[in-house]
């Protein structure tokens, strides 16, 4: 039996759509797609990660391959079948995991501002990602929540969306999030991308500067079939910052034969 917290408003719909919350976050980041998916005739189920959110976290072993198993182990347990799985971020990276290493539970990917190894192309991506995890390890995860929210949400006009990430964020298991963030900096999928094999969108926000749309084009280029989306005016949050582009090409795709 899990231990997992999730949403599933429209336990009715079908079929199921798997959605993955980014590193921080937790289900509550995909409030503004449930709404859609669920009038869409969709059942979206969206879980806390362990150590995120409202689910708990044992201070062990905490690796991207288990939280996979963990998600896996749910539609499991839900009997739903087969899912639809997106993923944002961090869940971008589970969503990936679980298609190789539980490939009949995956209908199709939906990888969203994510990476298929996580290697910045400038100089300012690699301290960006130092001072994160010198910030987390020091001054803990208030200081780190704050330059993520910044980072994500840079406009004047998102003041109310960075107060709200950066509460989310403090809010995190700290052991979970130091696991997870160096879960993150080891993962490499570019040598099994081609096991991929179910119908893959790759949803990029063109202004995002945590992943680069140049650094999600190797998920395009390894995955067969894979395409992308660019989404103007959009940067690393595209569900947020598009929510109705986001779900017009989600629902498309999801619906497509």
């Amino acid at each position: 039996m899990t231990t997992l917290h999730w949403l599933d408003p429209n336990p009715q719909g079908y079929p199921p759509v798997l959605l993955l919350h980014g590193l921080g976050a937790n289900c509550d980041s995909w409030g503004l797609q449930l709404p859609g998916l669920s009038a869409a005739g969709f059942r979206p189920i969206a879980p806390d990660a362990p150590g995120f959110g409202a689910s708990p976290y044992d201070g062990r072993g905490w690796t991207i391959r288990w939280a996979a198993a963990e998600m896996a182990d749910l539609l499991g347990q839900l009997k739903t079948g087969p899912a639809f799985v997106a993923g944002l971020s961090m869940g971008g990276i589970i969503a990936q995991q679980i298609a190789l290493d539980a490939p009949a539970m995956v209908r199709k990917l939906v990888l969203v501002s994510t990476f298929a190894i996580l290697r910045p192309g400038a100089v300012n991506g690699w301290v960006y990602y130092l001072q994160r995890f010198l910030l987390i390890n020091t001054l803990g995860l208030p200081a780190q929540a704050r330059i993520v929210a910044r980072r994500i949400f840079p406009n004047p006009e998102d003041a109310h969306l960075r107060e709200m990430l950066m509460e989310t964020i403090s809010r995190a298991d700290p052991r979970a999030y130091r696991k997870a963030m160096i879960s993150l900096g080891l993962f490499s999928s570019i040598e099994r991308l081609g096991e991929i094999k179910v119908p893959t969108l790759v949803v990029t926000g063109q202004g995002d500067t945590t992943v680069t749309p140049a650094r999600q084009q190797y998920l395009v280029k390894g995955i067969l079939g894979a395409r992308q989306i660019l989404v103007e005016g959009a940067g690393h949050a595209v569900p947020v910052d598009q929510p109705d582009i986001f779900n017009r090409d989600l629902i498309e795709f999801l619906r497509e034969q």
